[in-house]
């Protein structure tokens, strides 16, 4: 073999190498999640969607999940996400009212929503919404699916607030629009940590406190509670799980197929996961004896309006900043309805 032959050989022969490495690169494709706290109910949908993408791609798609605030503060995850820092992450609209306003119509005060698959479901709608995408463009953001929480909900120590009327002067753990909401009927919400909680209702530092189910077993305020408001239903939080566009949008056709498909699957989980939770939570009330409180429609009419004055604020404010916050809201109350 000449010189020349062999080296036009090698030539070819390292642009095919390279060929393969390119293809090779492509296929091990690896996103990184950025999240807080431990592994927990409120990040199994995550988990699940990790496991199905995996599946689906024969490992060449993996989703990585970072908790600990690893790569981001909670705080700070959609500003990861608007300059590329990771592909994925989860955060709470709460936490920055201000960057994703379309998204705290879900935050609102005695919405109405039941359960958890009306939260999911109405949460799924409204990232469809064109204000809410416009919204988090601004943050190179695209919502790949919500973490619907339950209705928040207080257990408390005492005399039971038979009636709106009874919260008045009771000092509350209450955050947000919950904690806006009980000050309108009376109420003096406090800033209580959610781990200093137990200990507050035990000394009597306050009379109760508003959270999901689970979070009530996780932080024990179940042990010292002697009654749970059962409908009252003040509220929630809004957490979606965004992804950034520009890696959406380099995805390989097969593996944005997988990512999509491994939604309905991973939401299904957690929805189960949930219901876990609701099977130890309902017998822990009753073996506890703990009252549970059912307010009447008349009462629920009682709480709605006051909060109206929250929603005009909110309207307002929404106003202020371009956002079309009533049709955001009868949006998302037609959505309710179903």
């Amino acid at each position: 073999m000449s010189i020349k032959h062999k080296i036009a050989t090698a030539a070819v022969t390292g642009v095919m190498g390279l060929m393969f490495v390119g293809e090779t690169f492509a296929a091990d494709l690896t996103w990184n999640v950025s999240l807080w706290g431990k592994r927990r109910a409120f990040t199994e949908h995550i988990e699940k969607l990790a496991e199905e993408v995996a599946a689906k791609t024969d490992g060449k798609f993996e989703i990585k999940l970072h908790y600990g605030a690893a790569l981001s503060k909670s705080r700070e995850n959609l500003d990861g996400i608007s300059f590329g820092a990771f592909e994925m992450a989860q955060f709470c609209a709460s936490y920055h009212p201000d960057k994703n306003p379309s998204l705290t119509v879900m935050e609102l005060p005695l919405l109405g929503v039941g359960d958890l698959e009306t939260e999911m479901r109405v949460a799924q709608a409204l990232y469809k919404h064109p204000a809410v995408i416009a919204d988090l463009e601004r943050w190179n953001a695209m919502p790949l699916m919500p973490t619907p929480m339950p209705q928040y909900n207080f257990a408390g120590n005492g005399d039971a607030p038979l009636a709106v009327s009874d919260f008045a002067g009771m000092r509350l753990r209450a955050l947000g629009g919950i904690g806006s909401l009980m000050e309108a009927v009376g109420a003096v919400p406090t800033s209580v940590t959610a781990s200093e909680t137990y200990q507050a209702i035990d000394s009597g530092t306050v009379t109760a406190a508003s959270f999901a189910p689970h979070a009530h077993l996780s932080f024990k305020t179940v042990d010292v509670a002697t009654w749970w408001t059962k409908n009252l239903n003040p509220g929630t939080v809004q957490c979606p799980v965004v992804v950034n566009t520009d890696a959406y949008a380099a995805l390989p056709d097969e593996f944005r197929t997988a990512l999509e498909e491994s939604v309905a699957p991973a939401l299904a989980h957690y929805l189960a996961t949930y219901d876990k939770v609701y099977e130890k939570w309902w017998p822990e009330l009753d073996a506890r004896g703990i009252q549970q409180i059912e307010y009447s429609d008349d009462e629920l009419a009682v709480f709605a309006e006051k909060a109206g004055p929250i929603y005009d604020a909110w309207l307002a404010d929404m106003d202020s900043k371009g956002v079309p916050g009533q049709e955001l809201l009868d949006f998302v109350k037609t959505e309710i309805k179903g």
